[in-house]
């Protein structure tokens, strides 16, 4: 069994199984403090019992969060990506570190379980009465840092559910049942032109049409004239500011159809630029599990 079937395992029954064995849950801190705290006042006591009449709601709507962004945040601001195969190359990152996270934590659980069993099993056998307290003490600590982990392990495994789903919708909309090094490379000089136009555009809109230096370096990185792309850009807002004029609103698809019409307009530059220094920008022999490949016999 790999690890994520044992941390199943772990999250829902050992998880499970020690929150109804285990009497000495984190219940008990909100429930006993206003015995073991020197609290002066009474209404202390009003507010203890307030927090924990309210803590079962809190804890159910919590129970929601503990992942670092929303479904929406992860596939708009996280994963921006302009292209298909690059916002797969995204996805499967973010996977990737949401897996890895996953397995820090699954180990960092297994861990504590094993040190919540040890303390279980002395305090079974400890006699002295404030050795007994001071071990129930450090079972409390040991749950709650259980609970803790468990909680942030369910929202990321939530997180990496949600973009295994984004990967295989992905793929679907590029019309490909898996992601070769090839399909990488050759969509590169399109991502690389579009992200350029987009970030050139945007800095025209707040630049009175002119395009930002940054930008400027990278149309001449990619062997793209930079007055072309001027041109293209003070047109394209021409066309947006005639549209407004008119009564009619300028639409982020229309954006991303002149994006693309850029990318193909300039689609062999970069390799033009690149070959003029000596250099090839895509080479097959340096590739792997390219479709229809099969590899020399010894």
């Amino acid at each position: 069994m790999d690890w994520l079937g044992h941390l199943r395992l772990t999250v829902v029954y050992d998880g499970a199984s020690h929150k109804q064995e285990n009497p000495l849950g984190n219940e008990l801190i909100l429930g006993n403090m206003n015995t073991t705290l020197a609290i002066s006042k009474p209404e202390y006591n009003v507010m203890l019992k307030n927090i924990q009449d309210r803590m079962p709601a809190v804890t159910r709507d919590t129970s929601n969060f503990h992942k670092s962004h929303s479904q929406f945040m992860s596939v708009t601001l996280d994963v921006t990506a302009i292209t298909p195969i690059r916002s797969i190359k995204h996805t499967l990152a973010e996977i990737d570190r949401t897996k890895s996270a996953l397995q820090e934590a699954y180990i960092g659980l297994r861990k504590k379980q094993v040190e919540l069993k040890k303390k279980e099993r002395e305090l079974e056998s400890c006699t002295d009465p404030l050795d007994r307290e001071l071990l129930e003490i450090e079972i409390l600590e040991v749950n709650s840092h259980l609970e803790g982990t468990q909680n942030h392990v369910n929202g990321a495994l939530r997180k990496m559910n949600f973009m295994v789903n984004q990967h295989k919708q992905l793929l679907e909309k590029a019309g490909k049942n898996e992601i070769t090094e090839e399909d990488y490379e050759k969509e590169e000089s399109k991502y690389h032109i579009m992200t350029c136009m987009k970030q050139a555009l945007n800095a025209a809109r707040s630049r009175n049409g002119m395009i930002d230096e940054g930008n400027l370096i990278y149309l001449f990185d990619l062997g793209i004239n930079a007055a072309q792309a001027q041109a293209e850009v003070f047109a394209y807002l021409n066309m947006e500011n005639q549209l407004i004029s008119n009564g009619t609103a300028p639409t982020h698809e229309m954006t991303m159809r002149w994006l693309e019409a850029c990318a193909d307009k300039w689609a062999n530059d970069p390799a033009t630029f690149a070959g003029r220094r000596g250099f090839s920008v895509f080479d097959e022999s340096s590739l792997t599990n390219r479709l229809g490949y099969a590899p020399a016999e010894e």
